[in-house]
């Protein structure tokens, strides 16, 4: 996926966010340039690790297959996927990803518990585009 948007592995898996120095707004994906924050001044932006765990805010289906740019083969079959947003409470900050496979809207519900796992967006037969997935606590993969 987008360099710098994660890092880390089993239990370190972190959604890497950037912290400004004067208002400490936390933005997701990373800002490198200026806060977005109209009512700040701006100040020193620096990457910090986002919680592992978050309360769904809202979710939904997604049957469509997605159109160019994201990767979608018309030579394969489509599998639906759960759409989670997730609120980070520490953060205030709400972000979008896909659920872990298996979990379906019907596993879903506002307000529960989700963390941030490891996933993998596309792979072929010389690379794994990685990305993170959300997935119910409790639930192993």
């Amino acid at each position: 996926m987008v360099a710098g948007w994660f890092a880390g592995e089993g239990e370190d898996f972190r959604l890497l966010g950037t912290r400004c120095a004067a208002c400490s707004s936390v933005f997701f994906p990373r800002e490198d340039h200026h806060c977005h924050n109209p009512a700040c001044g701006g100040g020193e932006l620096t990457q910090v690790p986002l919680s592992r765990r978050g309360r769904v805010w809202s979710y939904t289906d997604s049957r469509y297959r997605p159109p160019s740019p994201y990767v979608s083969d018309p030579e394969l079959s489509w599998e639906p996927c759960a759409l989670i947003a997730v609120e980070l409470q520490a953060e205030r900050l709400v972000v979008l990803g896909q659920a872990a496979p298996g979990v379906t809207v019907a596993d879903l519900a506002v307000g529960m518990e989700v963390e941030v796992v490891p996933g993998v967006l596309h792979e072929d037969a010389e690379t794994t585009w990685t990305t993170w997935h959300w997935r119910p606590t409790g639930v192993k993969a």
